[in-house]
């Protein structure tokens, strides 16, 4: 069967442990496996592969032997939970009848198989498969920017659940620019910023986490939205000092200065000890 991308996001979060398998395929290789590492920790749990519930096959050894993929499914472990015999970039004609031979051979209490690949026409053998299949998804991923509701799911995913609209408005704008891993990354890292940090997130604190290469387009992108106007009137018309509790530039001015230390004088030449030098030792 065939998935949208609305379904999709929902699907991944919550895959159905009871099917047969799931093909992830697209042209950013970032992309399909951000997708492929959520739908396995979501089946197997993080103690999966430690638990050997999780076996993962380059496709490239199924040209050498396609048997172990029917071996993968049926294998049983020692430990209870659903099991997930994974295809790595199963493009080649082989690895596509090798998916179709376990395909075939499968049945309730095997292995779910996920298999990933690069784009797929739509006369792909494996697309058609897993299609056609009656307990199997395909779903295509594309160069789109992450849905909101993909955003909140990795920020809630990271502990950051305490932001005002203008810091949602800035992080979505972040998410245009950057591929889907910096991207998570930079969540990761403001979740580790904000960690013990009680006070909601803001923008300011977004662009600090920001990678450096992007910080220059994503600040003229996410200044042209309407948050992000409001905050550049905000900055443009600052408070004065004294709306802001501060002394006046007057008062600052006639504060008394600390002296300057006195300055020992110093050789500028060490070879000509006539010649000095008055800057501060």
């Amino acid at each position: 069967m065939k998935l949208s991308a609305r379904d999709a996001s929902s699907y991944f979060a919550k895959p159905d442990p009871d099917k047969a398998g799931l093909l992830i395929y697209g042209e950013d290789a970032m992309r399909v496996a951000l997708k492929r590492q959520q739908v396995i920790a979501a089946l197997v749990g993080p103690e999966g592969e430690a638990e050997m519930r999780l076996t993962r096959i380059p496709a490239g050894d199924l040209r050498k032997d396609p048997a172990q993929l029917i071996d993968a499914i049926k294998a049983q472990g020692f430990f209870p939970g659903p099991r997930v015999a994974f295809v790595e970039g199963a493009t080649d004609q082989a690895a596509a009848d090798a998916v179709k031979n376990a395909m075939e051979d499968w049945a309730p209490g095997d292995a779910q198989i996920i298999v990933t690949a690069g784009m797929l026409k739509a006369t792909s053998k494996l697309r058609k498969l897993f299609e056609a299949h009656p307990s199997a998804y395909a779903v295509g991923i594309y160069n789109d920017p992450p849905t909101r509701d993909e955003i909140e799911s990795d920020l809630k995913k990271s502990g950051l659940t305490n932001l005002d609209r203008a810091a949602m408005d800035a992080i979505i704008a972040l998410s245009r620019e950057l591929d889907p891993g910096d991207f998570r990354q930079t969540v990761e890292k403001v979740a580790l910023y904000k960690l013990g940090d009680d006070t909601p997130l803001t923008p300011d604190e977004v662009a600090l986490m920001a990678p450096t290469s992007t910080a220059t387009s994503w600040n003229t992108s996410w200044m042209s939205s309407t948050s992000g106007q409001r905050w550049r009137r905000a900055a443009s018309h600052p408070a004065t000092p004294r709306e802001s509790g501060g002394e006046s530039a007057s008062t600052a001015s006639n504060r008394p200065r600390a002296p300057m230390p006195a300055t020992a004088a110093r050789p500028l030449n060490p070879a000509n000890p006539s010649t000095r030098d008055t800057r501060l030792a």
